[in-house]
C-alpha cells in the first residue's frame, strides 16, 4: 500500500516558492505517469507540472491560488482507488502518524515532472509516447469547442499545442453563412457557430487604485525583489557615453519592413562589440572570473500584470539579424502569455534594458544577478553637435550608461568596450546585417 506526496519543484534554479495557477486534475481522477495534473507559476513563468507516479489524485493539500515553497508537499497520490480514504485521512490528521501508512518521500526534483519543455521529443512533435502535448487553456478550449487535438499542428514551445492554434482550426471551418432566402420563404434561424471567442477573456492586471489598499505582490514581482536585494551586495561603477544613431537609423528604416526591430539592432550591435571585450561579457564567482562561452543577450520587458522579465536573444552574435528579429517577437508574445521555459529568460550573460522607446533620456540600470554588465539605453534625439571640420550640424544622438560589477570589470574596461560600440554604431551600422 502506497500513497506518494507531491512536492513543490523547483521549477529555476532562483525559485523558492511557487504558486498554484490550476490544478488539471481533480481528487479521485486517475493520473498517468508522466501526465500534466498541476500548472505552477514559477518566477517568470507559467509551467506545466508532470507527476512520475500512476495512480489517483488522493488530496489536494495546496489550492488553485495559493503558494508553497520548494520541496513542500502540495498533494497526495493513491496507487488504488482504495487508498484514496486513507490518503484523506493523513490529510486531516495533519501527521504521518494516524490512520494511515507513511507517504513515501522523494526528493522534490522527482516527485514531480520536469517543465514542459522537458515533454517533447527531439524533432518538435507535440506528442511524447504517445501522449499529446498540450497547455491546459487549450485542452479547454479544445473541449468546449469539439476540437480533436490530435489533428492539430503546436504553435508553442517545442511544438506544443497553445489556445491560439485550437482558435485557428475554428476560424478555418466556421461554417459559410446561409444563403440569402427568396422573398417569399421564411428565414430559417440557425444557431451561430461556436467560434474562438468562447476562449475565456484574459485576465485584467490587478491594481490598486483604493488608497489604503495593499496589493499583494506577484510571484513575479517577488522574483524582482530577490534579484534586486541580492544586487545590492555588488560592488557597482558606472559610465555613459554618448552615440550619434544617424547610422543606425536610416539602416533601421532600410530594413523596417522585414521585420526587423531596433531592439534586435542593438542587440546585435552589442553582441557583436562584446566579442572584442569578453570580459564585459563574463561574471563573479568566489572561484574568480567565469567566462562565458557564448554571448546571450538579456533584454528587459515589463510585464502587463507586474514585475520585469529578461528574455535571452541566444548567441545574438552569431545569428542574422532577420532571425534575431524573428526570435525577439516570439519570445516577447510568449513573455507576455507567461510561456517561457527556464533557460529562455535565466541563461543571459549580458543585459539590456531599454527605456528610450519610452522617451527616457538617461538613466542608471540595477546590475542583475549572475551577471557583470547591463547596459542603459536612452532615446535617441536631434541635437545640435559641432563637427570635426568647425562646422555645425544636427544629428541623432542617444545617452547609454553601463552599469559594471567591479569586482571583475574596472572603468578602462567599460569605457574600451562603449569606445568600440559607438565606432561601430555610427561608422559600421551597415555591417549588423551581414
Amino acid at each position: 500500500m502506497s500513497i506518494h506526496e507531491v512536492f513543490m519543484p523547483a521549477l529555476s534554479s532562483t525559485m523558492t516558492e511557487g504558486k498554484i495557477v490550476s490544478w488539471i486534475k481533480s481528487p479521485g481522477d486517475k493520473v498517468e505517469k508522466g501526465e500534466t495534473v498541476v500548472v505552477v507559476e514559477s518566477d517568470k513563468a507559467d509551467m506545466d507540472v508532470e507527476t512520475f507516479y500512476e495512480g489517483y489524485l488522493a488530496h489536494i493539500i495546496v489550492q488553485a491560488g495559493e503558494s508553497a515553497a520548494v520541496g513542500s508537499a502540495i498533494a497526495y497520490v493513491a496507487e488504488t482507488e482504495a487508498e484514496i480514504e486513507a490518503a484523506k485521512s493523513l490529510a486531516n490528521s495533519g501527521s504521518t502518524a494516524a490512520t494511515a501508512p507513511a507517504p513515501e518521500k522523494v526528493p522534490a526534483t522527482a516527485a514531480v515532472g520536469a517543465t514542459a519543455a522537458a515533454t517533447h521529443n527531439g524533432n518538435g512533435s507535440n506528442h511524447k509516447e504517445g501522449r499529446l502535448v498540450a497547455s491546459p487553456r487549450a485542452r479547454k478550449l479544445a473541449k468546449e469547442l469539439k476540437v480533436d487535438l490530435t489533428s492539430l499542428k503546436g504553435s508553442g514551445p517545442y511544438g506544443r499545442i497553445v489556445a491560439e492554434d485550437v482558435e485557428a482550426i475554428v476560424n478555418k471551418v466556421k461554417p459559410a453563412a446561409p444563403a440569402i432566402p427568396t422573398p417569399n420563404v421564411a428565414p430559417v434561424q440557425t444557431p451561430a457557430p461556436v467560434v474562438a471567442a468562447a476562449a475565456p477573456a484574459p485576465v485584467p492586471a490587478v491594481n490598486s487604485t483604493v488608497p489604503g489598499q495593499i496589493v499583494p505582490l506577484t510571484t513575479l514581482q517577488n522574483a524582482v525583489v530577490r534579484g534586486m536585494v541580492a544586487s545590492l551586495s555588488v560592488p557597482v561603477f558606472r559610465v555613459g557615453y554618448t552615440i550619434t544613431t544617424d547610422g543606425l537609423d536610416k539602416l533601421y528604416k532600410q530594413i523596417k519592413s522585414k521585420g526587423v526591430t531596433i531592439t534586435a539592432l542593438l542587440a546585435k550591435a552589442v553582441a557583436v562589440t562584446l566579442q572584442k571585450h569578453p570580459l564585459l561579457n563574463a561574471s563573479y564567482s568566489d572561484q574568480g572570473i567565469v567566462y562565458h562561452s557564448d554571448i546571450n543577450i538579456s533584454v528587459a520587458v515589463a510585464m502587463d500584470d507586474g514585475g520585469l522579465i529578461t528574455p535571452v536573444l541566444r548567441n545574438a552574435d552569431m545569428v542574422d539579424i532577420y532571425s534575431l528579429s524573428r526570435n525577439w517577437k516570439s519570445l516577447v508574445d510568449r513573455a507576455r502569455a507567461k510561456q517561457l521555459q527556464p533557460d529562455e529568460y535565466n541563461s543571459g550573460t549580458f543585459t539590456l534594458s531599454n527605456l528610450g522607446m519610452f522617451g527616457v533620456d538617461t538613466f542608471d540600470a540595477i546590475l542583475p544577478p549572475g551577471q557583470g554588465s547591463i547596459l542603459a539605453i536612452g532615446a535617441a534625439r536631434p541635437q545640435l553637435v559641432a563637427t570635426a571640420d568647425g562646422l555645425f550640424g544636427v544629428h541623432q544622438q542617444m545617452q547609454v550608461n553601463i552599469t559594471c560589477d567591479h569586482r571583475i570589470i574596472y572603468g578602462a574596461h567599460a569605457a574600451a568596450f562603449l569606445q568600440d560600440l559607438t565606432k561601430l554604431i555610427e561608422t559600421n551600422a551597415q555591417s549588423l546585417t551581414l
